[in-house]
């Protein structure tokens, strides 16, 4: 297993000491003059970053790349460069940093008309596409005389702007006819070559068929293809289009008609785009009509950080469809495991409420006691306090763990469980199927709280009951034998059952509603929405909780309690504690159900199935992929994002140096 603390971007990165870098920097260091050590770029990009191979490389390309690091521009990299980029590695808009520096070739800090050509030139891009420099877009960046020289930030518009101009210039010169239309060939070939970064896999596959939906037949117009480019470039737009026209229900099918309604708000977005929109759900999905995760297989892939972080993380599968009967049992030990964990943690924080609540619900205002010995569950609070001390609150909690383990685990494994098998291919689920869901997963627990409920109650109404014997958990299993300690299953059903029935639905679509605008549940947010939906759940099902419980009279079945109940009390007893209830429920899953997912985010195994809705954090950032991790230990502070800085510079702005020496062809391995 391989430590991985998930998608790691520039601007939330913890800087490296100078201890730690210093000891690096001298690891990989082959120079030394007059007892100093220095770099080499072959030393950095070669050995360090290792982005570049060591045999048959590109010598060009190491001096270019190695001249980002070397400010000085003298051939060697000091310790301070090799600390100063640590730091640039770390600021929010570091891609578009490190790129400036990659054209400023002399070190002033400004880009000249020639260190731009001199870097464009060598790109693959270049050699394949020649870009023409004498036309109006660089003479409007570098004048008319091309002298004028470029700072930092309209660097950073011109590299953005040259990617437009690019691809609208490669049309161009693919209508070599000028009728307009370019073939769908062409169109791919362009899209692949100069705009990949907007490319997810899908959309990537399907670009000659996605070229079918142009007025052109089998050719692409100009409009269509700078629609294309705009409805990519603007997703993230189209994603809050979406959820406007959804109210935020990012599981809601909409159709073009419905879309378009809710896009005539942001005249940003044309018919046109709409339509390749719905071309390509279609090409994806084989629908007319579109849900939140189509949105998410269509949009760009985004530089983002994801801010928890996993304590591990282990892939059991590498494809969904590797999900074999050993992997789905692995994934419920896995739940299980977890969820055990969940509700102990759960049931201990709000176990004196729990106490509480029994002790009120048991007291009985019948002939048989008289006077009451609790006026309000405050003031049995403070009996307990005054005459059992403050362990008396945890009277019976070891017993209670042992049985609440299994019982949570079983019911948050078997939710999970059947949530999967009502869930379809694009992840929504019908209210109806989240119904039975929690209908199963509370009928599934009652064979683990039937016993515990027993035992728990006997022991917490020990400290009424003047006795010199002390009650123990093994005492009360011996008195009343394995069929009294089922006593009252029924009833046990008739409230598990609808609680969670109740519960895990209102959950799901309480967290749905938290949720930030990319999804996100904060873990506050976790527990807000499991104590939420605690509350209709825990108080709609009180009358067959108060069932459930032991009292001073024999019952002799469901029917049975509840006429002694109405006949002795009166309706309003079915009530008693319905409060307690509700603030020991309410908080006690939102504590479990924050810790079970919580849990699930530091200890990440991919089983190829379904995750927790909201438990990726991803916070855009400026141009940071984690297409390419490193596996080099040496690589900490900023550094963790260097290589997918490189990267982001081939792949966001098509800066591709070739890394190999010319008329090398790399050998790669059949698969």
């Amino acid at each position: 297993m391989t430590l991985d603390f998930g998608r790691i971007s520039a601007g939330y990165l913890k800087r490296a000491s100078t201890e730690q870098l210093q000891e690096i920097f001298n690891k990989y260091a082959s120079e030394e003059i007059n007892g100093v050590k220095y770099m080499r770029a072959g030393d950095f990009i070669q050995r360090y970053l290792r982005f570049i191979p060591e045999k048959d490389f590109n010598e060009e390309s190491v001096k270019l790349l190695g001249g980002i690091i070397d400010t000085s521009k003298d051939g060697l990299i000091s310790f301070p460069e090799f600390q100063a980029f640590e730091g640039l590695l770390c600021v929010p808009d570091a891609l578009y940093k490190t790129a400036f520096q990659l054209f400023d070739t002399n070190g002033n800090g400004m880009v000249s008309f020639e260190e731009f050509v001199e870097v464009v030139r060598k790109t693959t891009l270049h050699q394949r596409m020649p870009f023409n420099f004498d036309g109006n877009f660089i003479k409007q960046y570098f004048g008319k005389d091309k002298k004028r020289l470029i700072s930092y930030s309209e660097f950073s518009q011109l590299l953005h702007d040259f990617h437009e101009v690019y691809a609208m210039e490669a049309f161009r010169k693919s209508d070599k006819d000028g009728s307009g239309f370019i073939s769908a060939l062409d169109f791919q070939d362009i899209m692949v070559s100069i705009k990949s970064h907007l490319l997810t896999k899908d959309v990537k596959a399907n670009l000659v068929a996605a070229a079918a939906g142009s007025s052109g037949g089998q050719r692409v117009s100009f409009p269509y293809f700078m629609a294309f480019n705009s409805l990519l470039n603007n997703m993230e737009l189209i994603k809050r289009i979406y959820l406007n026209a959804t109210n935020g229900n990012r599981n809601q099918e909409v159709t073009k008609e419905e879309f378009l309604h809710s896009a005539q708000m942001m005249s940003q977005i044309t018919p046109l785009e709409v339509d390749i929109l719905f071309v390509l759900c279609h090409l994806l999905h084989q629908t007319s009509r579109i849900v939140y995760s189509d949105l998410q297989a269509i949009a760009p892939e985004q530089y983002f950080k994801q801010i928890t972080n996993r304590l591990a993380e282990i892939k059991a599968v590498s494809s969904p469809e590797e999900r074999g009967a050993l992997i789905q049992v692995l994934e419920s030990a896995y739940r299980f495991t977890l969820g055990s964990i969940a509700g102990a943690v759960g049931a201990t924080a709000v176990y004196p409420i729990d106490l509480v609540k029994t002790r009120m619900q048991n007291q009985r205002s019948g002939s048989f006691v008289g006077e009451l010995m609790y006026r309000n569950s405050m003031d049995c609070f403070k009996k307990v306090i005054r005459h059992e001390g403050a362990s008396g609150l945890y009277r019976g909690l070891v017993p209670q763990l042992m049985g609440v383990a299994p019982e949570k685990a079983i019911k948050l494994t078997v939710n999970d469980l059947v949530r999967d098998k009502f869930t379809d291919k694009k992840g929504n689920i019908p209210l109806w199927g989240e119904i039975i869901s929690g209908g199963c997963a509370g009928g599934s627990q009652v064979i683990f709280t039937n016993p515990l409920e027993i035992v728990k109650i006997r022991l917490q109404v020990a400290g009424e009951i003047a006795s010199t014997t002390k009650i123990s958990a093994l005492s009360v299993v011996k008195e009343l034998g394995f069929f009294g300690l089922y006593k009252g299953a029924k009833a046990c059903f008739l409230r598990d059952i609808p609680f969670s029935a109740i519960y895990f639905p209102a959950y799901a679509h309480t967290k749905a509603k938290l949720a930030d605008e990319n999804g996100y549940n904060h873990p506050l947010t976790l527990l807000l929405a499991g104590a939420i939906a605690g509350i209709p759940a825990a108080s709609l099902v009180t009358p067959a909780d108060v069932v459930a419980r032991q009292g001073q009279t024999t019952y002799n079945g469901v029917i049975d309690a509840f006429g002694k109940i109405m006949r002795e009390e009166g309706p309003r007893a079915f009530w008693k504690g319905s409060v307690a209830r509700v603030c020991r429920s309410s908080p006690q899953f939102g504590v479990t159900l924050l810790t079970y997912e919580v849990l699930q985010r530091l200890f990440y195994v991919d089983f190829g199935g379904s995750r927790p809705a909201g438990s990726e954090l991803n916070v855009p950032a400026v141009g940071i992929a984690d297409e390419v991790k490193s596996t080099n230990p040496d690589h900490i502070g900023g550094y963790q994002v260097a290589l997918p800085i490189f990267q982001g510079i081939e792949s966001k702005f098509g800066l591709c140096l070739p890394k190999f020496r010319a008329g090398y062809v790399p050998v790669t391995p059949h698969s």
